[in-house]
C-alpha cells in the first residue's frame, strides 16, 4: 500500500534514518489517508530519543518533552516527532505516572486507544498494522487495542471518543469495547470539563450527530449531560410530533447544516420539555413557555462544559426564539428581525426549518409555506435595504441632541419610538421625515 504523505514528513524520516533511528508517520494521520480523508496533522514516532531528535534538526520546540515529544519545525510546517513510549500506571484517568521510552515500535503503538489508530507507516516498509486496524475499517469497526476495560481506565476521555470516531467515520462500535464503555462510563467524572467539550463538538458536527444515541445507550450522556437523557425519555403525545423529546433532538441534528451554533442550538432547543411538560384531561401533552426554560438551560449546560461567550450568547439567543413564528409579511418578519437579531436571523430560520423537518408531517405544508413566506420578507427586507435596528436608523442621538432634545434615558426612548414607527413604515426611514416625527411628539 502507498500513501501520499507530505514531502516535510519525509524529509524528517529520512534525516532520522540516515543517522541511524527508525521513524513512522503514525495513527489518525495514517487512518485518514487510507480513507481517503485530508489529515489535519502527520505525526511521527522513532526509536530516536528527544535529545537525538533536537540535535538532528535546526528548529523544534519542547511541546511535550516529558512525554517525549519534541515539534520540529521544517519548511514553514510543524510536525510533532515523539520517541517509541512506554506508558507507566494511569493515577489520574488521564496521564501516565511515567513515561518509559523503548526502541520496539510494537510497544508503542501497544498503548494506543483503538485499532484505526494504531498503525504506522512508512514510503519504504509500507504499512506496520499489528492490531489488525485495516481489517476493522474494512468492517467499519471501532475496536480498543488490547483490553477495552485497559484503555478506558488509562484515559476515561476514549470512552467519548470511541462513540466520536463512530460518529465521524460511520462505524459501529465493536461488542467488548461498547461494554467496557458502558461498565466505564462513570468515569468519565474525572475527565475536565474543556476535553469533554472539544469531544462533544467534534461528534456533534460529525456526519452522524444521531450516534449522540449510542453515548446515551451505554450511559455517557448520563455523566455530562444529564438533561438529554431526561429528553430521551419524555413523550410527546401530540399530533405535531412522533417521536420522544431526545429522538425529536436527534432527528433535529440530521436536519441542519454541520456547524458548532446549528447544531449546539439543535442539540439544547427541547431541553425545557421534561420540565414544562403538561398532559391535558384528553392525554395530549403541552410544552408552553420551553422556549425560555430551554434557553436557561442551555446557559447552565454551555457554562458547565466550559464553552466560550460568544457560542454561548449565540445559541441562547437561539435556543429562545426557536419557536417564534413570525407571520410572512413584511411587517411581521422586520419586527422578528429586530427582535431576534439580525446578526443571527438567517441561522433562526435554519434553526426553524430543521425543528420542522424533524417533527410529525402533520400540517408540514402549511408550516413549509409559513417559513418560505419567512425567508421570502427576509430576502426582499435586504435587498431593500430596510431599517430593521437602530444602527440603520437614519437619525442618531447626536442629531436629537443637536435638534435641541437633552441627553439622557429620555434620548433612547426617542429612538425607540423611532424605530418602531419604520418597522412600520420603512419609507418613512430618512432624517427628514423622523425629524419631523421627533417635532410632532
Amino acid at each position: 500500500m502507498k500513501l501520499e504523505i507530505p514531502s516535510s514528513a519525509e524529509k524528517i524520516l529520512r534525516v532520522l534514518e540516515e543517522n541511524g533511528h527508525e521513524a513512522y508517520v503514525v495513527g489518525g494521520c495514517v487512518r485518514d489517508s487510507i480513507l481517503g480523508r485530508s489529515p489535519d496533522d502527520w505525526d511521527i514516532t522513532t526509536s530516536a530519543s528527544p535529545e537525538q531528535v533536537k540535535e538532528l534538526f535546526r528548529k523544534t520546540v519542547d511541546t511535550g518533552l516529558q512525554h517525549g515529544t519534541i515539534t520540529v519545525l521544517i519548511d514553514k510546517e510543524g510536525f510533532e516527532v515523539t520517541t517509541y513510549r512506554v506508558d507507566g500506571d494511569y493515577e489520574d484517568g488521564r496521564h501516565p505516572r511515567e513515561v518509559m521510552f523503548t526502541s520496539s515500535l510494537e510497544e508503542d503503538l501497544k498503548r494506543r486507544d483503538f485499532t484505526i489508530n494504531a498503525m504506522a507507516y512508512h514510503p519504504d516498509r509500507g504499512l506496520v498494522d499489528l492490531f489488525h486496524g485495516m481489517e476493522d475499517m474494512e468492517q467499519k469497526v471501532i475496536r480498543c487495542v488490547g483490553d477495552p476495560m485497559e484503555r478506558f481506565r488509562e484515559d476515561a476521555l476514549r470512552i467519548l471518543r470511541a462513540v466520536r470516531f463512530s460518529a465521524q467515520l460511520g462505524f459501529e462500535i465493536e461488542e467488548n469495547t461498547r461494554a467496557g464503555i458502558r461498565s466505564l462510563a462513570p468515569n468519565l467524572k474525572n475527565v475536565s470539563a474543556e476535553r469533554i467539550q472539544v469531544e462533544l463538538v467534534k461528534l456533534l458536527v460529525s456526519p452522524h450527530p444521531d450516534y449522540l444515541r449510542t453515548a446515551y445507550e451505554t450511559g455517557i450522556t448520563g455523566e455530562f449531560l444529564p438533561e438529554f437523557d431526561a429528553c430521551m425519555k419524555t413523550e410527546q403525545n401530540t399530533p405535531h410530533h412522533c417521536y420522544t423529546v431526545g429522538e425529536h433532538t436527534l432527528q433535529s441534528l440530521l436536519k441542519v447544516r454541520a456547524d458548532k451554533v446549528l447544531r449546539l442550538t439543535m442539540l439544547l432547543h427541547d431541553m425545557g420539555k421534561p420540565v414544562v411538560k403538561k398532559t391535558d384531561e384528553n392525554g395530549r401533552d403541552h410544552f408552553k413557555l420551553h422556549g425560555p426554560e430551554s434557553e436557561q438551560m442551555a446557559k447552565k449546560i454551555l457554562r458547565r462544559l466550559k464553552f466560550d461567550n460568544d457560542t454561548l450568547y449565540k445559541v441562547c439567543r437561539l435556543v429562545k426564539w426557536h419557536d417564534a413564528r413570525p407571520l410572512p409579511e413584511m411587517v411581521s418578519v422586520r419586527r422578528a428581525v429586530n427582535k431576534i437579531g439580525e446578526d443571527i436571523f438567517p441561522l433562526y430560520l435554519e434553526v426553524q426549518e430543521a425543528d420542522m423537518l424533524a417533527q410529525s408531517t402533520y400540517r408540514r405544508e402549511e408550516k413549509k409555506a409559513r417559513l418560505q413566506g419567512v425567508r421570502k420578507c427576509y430576502e426582499e427586507i435586504l435587498e431593500r435595504k430596510q431599517c430593521i435596528s437602530l444602527k440603520s436608523l437614519a437619525v442618531t442621538g447626536r442629531d436629537l441632541i443637536v435638534a435641541g432634545c437633552k441627553p439622557g434615558p429620555g434620548l433612547g426612548d426617542i429612538l425607540d419610538e423611532m424605530l418602531e414607527h419604520v418597522l412600520e413604515y420603512p419609507e418613512d426611514n430618512t432624517k427628514e421625515k423622523l425629524m419631523k416625527f421627533f417635532e410632532k411628539n
